[in-house]
């Protein structure tokens, strides 16, 4: 067996209430990993998680933009050997770039995307290095290839986690860093969005298997593999492709 494989792991996932962070809890358990921290802005939320899954789910108080919460999660996960940044919001939706509000809600989109995101791993990295190095693993979104016009500053947020991704592989070089970055994933946040949806426990799974197998990124749908190939192959092209598309969209 590899030495990434999932059973007997211990992991922390953030935003665990729900979506795609409810479906790597499922989907961790159901590897056999031996704990699964999960955390969540509120506690009762996971009540539900608990319930389902059993007392391999530990539940966290843990809002990614709260000091002295991320001290606490990450004084209790100790034995973590998996990150999952997994806490993410997309409060900007349909607002343009020069749009007012596209600005207030574009701060809250980097104040949990990215430096959650960072200040989790900060708190948790020399725990990791103790244990191992790890996986860390980054929620990013087919938005960090390309802007979208309905999510400009979203876009930018998850531009700025594909950033970070590569730095922390700079940072940790013993640690394997997963970006992810998944199309339309079958969620409340993705319920306007007017594309096809992959169910999350389906991307889940595509990650844990790219966990296993040492993978750096994870086009985990159909709509990321095809974006995914085409960013690697041709960004300008994708950039291109993405203004005919808005401007499609623009015209109905």
């Amino acid at each position: 067996m590899s030495d990434r494989t999932i059973e007997g792991q211990i992991a922390l996932v953030t935003g665990a209430n729900r979506g795609i962070g409810a479906a790597f809890v499922e989907a961790l358990v159901a590897r056999g990993a031996a704990k699964v921290y999960a955390g969540a802005r509120r506690l009762e939320s996971l009540e539900p998680l608990v319930a389902k899954l059993g007392d391999r789910v530990v539940p966290i108080e843990l809002d990614v933009t709260d000091g002295e919460e991320i001290a606490a999660a990450a004084e209790l996960a100790q034995d973590a050997t998996i990150l999952i940044n997994n806490a993410g919001v997309a409060s900007g939706m349909g607002h343009g770039l020069l749009d007012e509000a596209a600005v207030q809600t574009g701060r809250e989109e980097f104040e949990v995307n990215v430096f959650g995101l960072v200040n989790v791993t900060r708190a948790l990295a020399p725990a990791l290095q103790r244990n191992g190095g790890g996986t860390i693993v980054n929620l990013g979104s087919v938005a960090s290839l390309v802007s979208f016009a309905m999510a400009p500053l979203y876009s930018a947020s998850k531009a700025a986690v594909h950033s970070v991704t590569q730095g922390l592989r700079v940072t940790l070089p013993d640690t394997l860093v997963v970006g992810v970055y998944p199309g339309p994933i079958d969620t409340d946040m993705a319920k306007e969005i007017p594309f096809e949806k992959t169910p999350a426990i389906d991307v889940a799974n595509e990650v844990l298997d790219g966990i296993e197998s040492g993978a750096e990124e994870v086009f985990p749908d159909p709509m990321s593999k095809e974006m995914g190939a085409a960013f690697l192959s041709d960004p300008k092209g994708l950039e291109h492709q993405n203004r005919q598309m808005a401007a499609e969209m623009a015209q109905g």
